[in-house]
Formats: C-alpha cells, sequence, structure tokens
C-alpha cells in the first residue's frame, strides 16, 4: 500500500533513515566485538605459548645439568676409550682363536700355490676333454650291433640247466615243467 500524503511519506523516510542509522552503529559494535575478541584471543594464545616456551627452555636447562653431572661422575672419555680398546684386543685375541681352531691339520704346510694351480688347470682340461668327449660320442642305440643280423638258433632252445639237472632261466631261477 503506498501513500501520497508527502508527510507520511517524509515520516516514512525519517523512520528507515533512523533504523539504517542503528544497524550501522550495530555493524559498527559488532565489528569492534569481534576485533577486540581477537585480540584477546591472541594474547591469550601468546600467553601460552610464552609459558610453555619457558617450561621447554626449563627442560632443557635440567637436563642438560644433569648431562653434564653425568659426563662429569660417570663417563670419563679415559675409561670410555680404555673400554673401547679392550673390546678392540678382545676382538683381535677372539679372531687370533678362530684362525688356530680353523687351521686344516690334513694340509701339508710345504704345498706351493703355483703346483695347486697347476693341478686346477690340468683337471679342467680333463674335464673339457670328458666333455668333448660326451658331446661327438655315438648314443648306444645307433651304433652297429654287435648281434647277428639272422637269429642263429630257435627261441629256447639254449636254456641253461642248474647243477640239480632242473632248467633255469637267464636268472638262474627254475623253469615250470
Amino acid at each position: 500500500k503506498t501513500t501520497k500524503s508527502p508527510a507520511v511519506k517524509k515520516n516514512i523516510q525519517k523512520r528507515a533513515m533512523e533504523v539504517l542509522k542503528r544497524k550501522r552503529m550495530y555493524e559498527t559494535q559488532r565489528d569492534q566485538l569481534a576485533g577486540q575478541q581477537f585480540n584477546i584471543d591472541q594474547a591469550a594464545f601468546g600467553i601460552e605459548s610464552a609459558k610453555a616456551s619457558v617450561s621447554t627452555v626449563a627442560a632443557m636447562k635440567s637436563a642438560n645439568q644433569e648431562l653434564k653431572k653425568t659426563i662429569k661422575n660417570d663417563l670419563k672419555i679415559d675409561d670410555v676409550d680404555e673400554l673401547a680398546d679392550d673390546m678392540a684386543d678382545l676382538m683381535d685375541e677372539f679372531q687370533e682363536i678362530n684362525e688356530a681352531l680353523s687351521r686344516n691339520f690334513a694340509t701339508p704346510d710345504d704345498i706351493d700355490e703355483a703346483d695347486l694351480e697347476a693341478e686346477l688347470d690340468m683337471l679342467e682340461d680333463e674335464l673339457e676333454d670328458d666333455v668333448l668327449e660326451e658331446e661327438s660320442a655315438v648314443p648306444s642305440y645307433l651304433q652297429a650291433s654287435s648281434l647277428p643280423a639272422h637269429p642263429t638258433s630257435a627261441p629256447g632252445a639254449k636254456v641253461p640247466v642248474a647243477a640239480g639237472g632242473q632248467k633255469v632261466d637267464e636268472y638262474g631261477l627254475p623253469l615250470e615243467t
């Protein structure tokens, strides 16, 4: 509904302007409060970080003092060096023991390295010769047969006879008669 009266129109415009002014004032206050809240949060975070830093520094100081005390009282560089030297000596002795235990008593001491090399070369040559012979060898089924081309007797005609006069097969077992 629209009014045509200029006085009513002016009154409505005046009220609308006041509402807009209040709106802007509230928005400004809201922005100021948000800024203040941000500043408070930032200050609280700063205080929290400072407290954490203080406790971290205190812990580092305490650890530093404890480490210094431990090194001064319990760890002496000379003792550590001596311990390392002792360990090295023990390892050397252990190595010598292992070498002594691993000696081969069956191998004479007078074997010359050159003699061993010569024997190894000879064995390699023999192995190569065997391989060449195997490669050039003809399988038995391809070799010429020593059997006659035609049978010379009837099968079973030459059956062996055991000592007791009984006929036996090729394995020496008695044949059934």
